[in-house]
C-alpha cells in the first residue's frame, strides 16, 4: 500500500471510529455493536486525531499521476479540512437531532435488508449503549442555547425511535426476545432526552465565511456565495418566466399552480401502485437507451415499507432509496414504497403518476440514484466509492453532493430527449424542479450568509416557490442544520450542463464517462473529462 493509500485507510479507520453508524451503512466491518463516543472528551480527541492526519498529508501528497489518486488526494485533505472546522466551530453533538438520528439509524441500520443475516448481537449492543450516550446529549446540550426548530425536530424524531423501539422492532422478522428489555431502556432513555430539551433563540446561520468555506473545501465551486446567489436569482427569475408561460399554452384558463394540482388526479388504483412504480422503472430504463448505460446488471425491487418501520418512518431520514454497502452491495437493493394511512385519496394524490415517474422511477431509481451508486462501487478513487453513502441525516462526505444530486436531478430533464417518455403537462412538472431548486439553493445561501431569518425562508417557500405547507417545516430546519446541502442539487445540476455542451461528446459516452469516477465534486469530475478528452490523459 502507497502512503497515500495509507492515509486514505488511516482516514476511513478514523471515520468509522467516530461515526460508526456510517460505518454500518457504507459496510466498513468492526463497528456495527457501537454507537457514536460523545462528550467533551470524545470530541477532543476527535479533532486531535483529525488536525494530526491533516497536518501529516497536508504539503506531502506530491504529483498523483492517475484520476482515481487525484480524487482520492482531494476528497482526502477536503474531508479532514470540512470535518475538523465542523468539530470546532459547528460540532454536530451540539445539535439535539444528532442524538436522535443517530439512536434511530444506529438500529435501523443493522434492521434493512441486505446480502448479509441481520447481525443480531450487534442490535443488542447498540440498545444497551443507547442510554448512556442519551444521557451523554443530555449534559452537553443544557448549557447551550440550541435553535427551537432543531430542539423541535429532535423531539419529533425521539418519538418516532420510541415507536420504533417499543412496538416496530417486535414485528421485524429477525427480532429477539433479548432485545425486548434493552429496547424499553432505551425507550425511557430517549422520553427523558427528549423532555429535557430546552428550546432556545439561537441562530441557526453557518454565517458566510463558513458557507463559503464549504462551497470551496468540499464542493471545489470556484465562485463566492454573492456570485452563486446572483446566478441562482437570475435563473429563478427566468425559470419563473418560463413556467408561467409554459402553463398559458398549455391552457390559459389554468395558472401553473392550479395545473400541476391537477396531475395529482392522474394516479393508479390503490392495487396498482407496486406495479405502477415497477413499470415506470423498467420503462425509464428502456428510455435511457443511447444516453447512458443503465445499471440493469443491479437490480432494484420495489417493495411497501415493512410494518417494523412502519410507525416510525415519517418522522426520521427514511428513504424510498437508499445507497446500498458499496463493501458488501449483493447483487441488489429495496426501493420502499410507502403504504397508505387513514386518508386513502390524499395518499394516492401523492403516487401520482407524473411524479412517480420523475421523482421515483428517474431521480431515484432506474437512471437516477440507483445506477450513479453502481457505477460509484466501480471508481477508481477509494472516497468517491463511499462519499455518497446515505447515513443518519445525509450522504457521508458532504463533497459527493454537487455529483449525487446534481446527477439525479439533471436525469430527469435527460429523458425529455426520450420522445414520447414525458407529455406535456410532466414537463411542466419538470420546469418546476429545477425552478424549485434554483429557489433553493437562493435560501440555502440568503439563510446561511444572514440575509435571511429562518422565517423569512419559510415564507419564501411558502408564498413564491410553491411547496407544500406540510413539507416547508422540514425542509427549511434540515437545511438551517446542514449549510450547504440545498445549493448543491441546482449547482451541480448547472456544472453537468455546461460541460455537456464544452466537451461535445456523445450523449452516452459523456454521461458513463461522468458516473465512473464516483461520488467526488462535479467540477473536479469535469476536470477529469477534460484532462481525459483534451490530452487523453486518464
Amino acid at each position: 500500500m502507497s502512503q497515500p493509500e495509507g492515509w486514505v485507510e488511516q482516514y476511513l479507520a478514523l471515520h468509522a471510529q467516530f461515526r460508526p453508524v456510517d460505518a454500518s451503512f457504507m459496510g466498513l466491518p468492526g463497528h456495527d455493536d457501537q454507537l457514536p463516543p460523545v462528550g467533551e472528551e470524545a470530541l477532543e480527541h476527535e479533532r486531535q486525531a483529525l488536525a494530526n492526519l491533516l497536518q501529516q498529508v497536508e504539503g506531502n501528497l506530491q504529483h498523483p499521476e492517475t484520476a482515481g489518486e487525484r480524487l482520492d488526494g482531494w476528497l482526502l485533505r477536503s474531508q479532514l479540512r470540512v470535518t475538523l472546522r465542523e468539530a470546532q466551530e459547528r460540532p454536530r453533538q451540539h445539535n439535539p437531532a444528532f442524538y436522535t438520528g443517530e439512536a434511530a439509524f444506529a438500529v435501523i441500520s443493522l434492521l434493512l435488508p441486505n446480502e448479509r443475516p441481520t447481525n443480531t448481537d450487534a442490535v443488542l449492543a447498540r440498545l444497551k449503549a443507547m442510554p448512556e450516550f442519551l444521557a451523554t446529549g443530555t449534559k452537553t446540550l443544557e448549557a447551550l442555547n440550541l435553535p427551537a426548530d432543531w430542539v423541535e425536530r429532535a423531539q419529533k424524531e425521539a418519538e418516532a425511535l420510541e415507536a420504533l423501539l417499543l412496538r416496530g422492532l417486535s414485528k421485524h422478522p429477525d427480532y429477539q426476545a433479548e432485545w425486548q428489555e434493552p429496547a424499553a431502556q432505551a425507550a425511557a432513555a430517549i422520553q427523558t432526552f427528549a423532555s429535557a430539551l430546552k428550546p432556545g433563540d439561537a441562530d441557526p446561520a453557518c454565517g458566510r465565511d463558513y458557507l463559503e468555506f464549504l462551497m470551496r473545501e468540499a464542493h471545489a465551486l470556484p465562485y463566492s456565495a454573492a456570485e452563486a446567489e446572483q446566478r441562482a436569482q437570475a435563473a429563478f427569475e427566468t425559470l419563473g418566466s418560463e413556467l408561467a408561460e409554459m402553463a398559458r399554452q398549455l391552457d390559459p384558463a389554468k395558472s401553473w399552480q392550479e395545473q400541476l394540482a391537477d396531475l395529482e388526479q392522474q394516479h393508479p388504483d390503490l392495487d396498482a401502485v407496486q406495479t405502477t412504480y415497477q413499470d415506470w422503472n423498467k420503462r425509464a430504463l428502456d428510455a435511457a437507451g443511447g444516453l447512458v448505460t443503465p445499471a440493469r446488471e443491479y437490480g432494484l425491487a420495489f417493495e411497501f415499507l415493512p410494518e417494523w418501520a412502519r410507525e416510525a418512518a415519517g418522522a426520521l431520514y427514511f428513504l424510498f432509496y437508499r445507497s446500498p454497502p458499496a463493501e458488501h452491495p449483493g447483487d441488489g437493493s429495496i426501493y420502499w414504497i410507502f403504504s397508505p394511512g387513514d386518508d386513502k385519496a390524499a395518499y394516492l394524490r401523492g403516487q401520482n403518476i407524473p411524479f412517480i415517474k420523475a421523482v421515483h422511477a428517474v431521480h431515484h431509481g432506474s437512471i437516477g440514484h440507483h445506477t450513479q451508486n453502481a457505477r460509484a462501487r466501480q471508481a477508481k478513487s477509494r472516497l468517491a466509492q463511499l462519499g455518497g453513502t446515505d447515513c443518519a441525516s445525509g450522504i457521508a462526505f458532504l463533497s459527493a453532493g454537487t455529483l449525487v444530486e446534481g446527477w439525479a436531478c439533471y436525469t430527469e430533464d435527460l429523458l425529455l430527449e426520450a420522445p414520447g417518455f414525458y407529455t406535456p403537462q410532466e414537463e411542466l412538472l419538470l420546469k418546476q424542479f429545477e425552478f424549485r431548486n434554483a429557489a433553493c439553493c437562493l435560501a440555502d445561501i440568503r439563510l446561511h450568509s444572514g440575509q435571511w431569518t429562518l422565517e423569512q425562508m419559510r415564507a419564501f417557500y411558502r408564498d413564491e416557490v410553491g411547496f407544500a405547507p406540510g413539507r416547508v417545516w422540514a425542509e427549511t430546519t434540515r437545511n438551517s442544520i446542514y449549510p450547504a446541502t440545498r445549493l448543491m442539487y441546482w449547482l451541480g445540476t448547472q456544472v453537468i450542463k455546461e460541460l455537456r455542451t464544452e466537451l461535445d461528446l456523445a450523449p452516452q459516452v459523456f454521461h458513463d464517462q461522468l458516473l465512473s469516477y464516483g461520488c467526488a465534486p462535479v467540477t473536479l469530475i469535469a476536470d477529469e473529462m477534460r484532462r481525459l478528452n483534451h490530452q487523453g490523459n486518464p
